[in-house]
């Protein structure tokens, strides 16, 4: 399996994080580079958060976008109209692309959702040219993100075999400080630096919040919908009083780090020392 992300409706993904990964599109590109007349590879491209934000940053030459969700890629190309953009169906861990193809080598909120994280990054610097870039950002789950943590926390409390789930979900792959950079360093890459970058997560009310998530989408919907009706309506309430925290129902204002780290792609001899 390539990735473990629950994915369902691309309307819902954009309402759940696709508006927050077009937020964090940009800061990632101040760090992860960019150049005009570039070909660029976005993997995990979802709904394309980066893959349509890398045009408006720099004068690219081409950009190709994968996905392993069909109903994500279906999405990106409905709204693609820029013929320098390429999205297909494609697995992280076994890129059809020949090697030193891409300038860059770009994953937005993604590789701590591949099991096989190791072999993904390598993938990413096959790929990628000798000097080249290759860079990612995942969220500091555990640390910095206070909304996933008031539902899975919320959850535990009420439900004891969520805390298995919680555990998983607040320790994924590459989420926890200097992963990125160990990773990265082991597989060859140099010149290696892992920074955080943070955003805000804004909401109009709890059901703007709540919505995308009993719709089924992500790991959060996907344990919502397992639910059974009394059990969903407990949760609901219990979720929906810590996001009110005893305040009306309206707007609230969550912060959102990401992990990011970045490397250089060496020359061939290094590059090979660095593969399998």
């Amino acid at each position: 399996m390539s990735s473990k992300f629950h994915a369902k409706s691309a309307d819902a993904y954009e309402r759940l994080m696709g508006r927050w990964s077009r937020r964090l599109a940009r800061p990632f590109l101040d760090f992860a580079g960019l150049e005009a007349g570039e070909r660029v590879l976005d993997v995990g491209c979802g709904t394309g958060s980066l893959t349509f934000t890398l045009p408006q940053v720099a004068n690219v030459a081409r950009i190709d976008a994968i996905d392993y969700s069909d109903v994500y890629v279906e999405a990106s190309r409905a709204r693609n109209t820029d013929p320098r953009i390429t999205i297909a169906q494609g697995d992280v861990c076994e890129l059809p692309f020949e090697d030193r193809t891409f300038d860059r080598a770009l994953a937005l909120l993604v590789l701590h959702f591949v099991p096989e994280s190791e072999q993904a990054l390598r993938e990413m610097s096959r790929v990628t040219k000798a000097g080249g870039v290759v860079a990612a950002a995942v969220w500091d789950s555990f640390g910095g993100m206070p909304v996933q943590r008031m539902f899975w926390d919320t959850a535990a409390a009420l439900d004891p075999s969520a805390a298995k789930i919680r555990g998983e979900n607040y320790f994924k792959p590459l989420t926890r400080r200097g992963e990125m950079e160990t990773l990265w360093k082991k597989t060859g890459l140099r010149d290696v630096t892992e920074t955080e970058l943070a955003i805000r997560m804004d909401f109009d009310t709890f059901e703007d919040f709540w919505r995308p998530i009993a719709n089924g989408e992500s790991p959060l919907g996907k344990y919502v919908t397992g639910l059974d009706g009394g059990r969903l309506a407990a949760f609901e309430r219990a979720l929906r009083a810590a996001y009110e925290a005893g305040e009306p129902d309206g707007p609230r204002s969550f912060t959102a780090t990401a992990l990011a780290c970045r490397g250089i792609v060496p020359d061939g001899r290094h590059r090979q020392e660095g593969r399998p």
